[in-house]
């Protein structure tokens, strides 16, 4: 896929931005976006998604200035603890991207394992 790809790390501060060439214009913001939203609330964006529908009690998440509320936000965990997150934009579809940044996070489990 031609994606934009943001580390970030606990506060949510961009460490790593890495954009396809061919990546959207607007790919690098949000990939940046998805991984602050992600370690701010701690929780993986997809999972945010349906909690912050309108009509449900956590609908106003979507209003916050920089909430990223799409899938592609996944929480990186070192000893059961937050430490970080990478943000994923540019897939065809919150899944796509929510698959992107889980591989990329795999390929470096064992060294965040310590």
């Amino acid at each position: 896929f031609q994606v934009a790809v943001a580390v970030v790390d606990r506060f949510g501060q961009t460490q790593v931005m890495i954009r396809d060439r061919f990546a959207g214009p607007h790919t690098p913001a949000t990939a940046a976006g998805k991984g602050w939203t992600a370690v701010s609330f701690r929780t993986n964006t997809t999972d945010l998604i349906g909690i912050s529908e309108p009509g449900m009690p956590q609908a106003g998440l979507r209003d916050l200035p920089g909430a990223v509320i799409l899938g592609g936000g996944v929480r990186v965990e070192a000893a059961g603890v937050t430490v970080g997150a990478v943000g994923v934009s540019g897939a065809p579809g919150g899944d796509a991207d929510d698959a992107c940044a889980k591989a990329g996070i795999a390929a470096v489990q064992d060294k965040l394992d310590f």
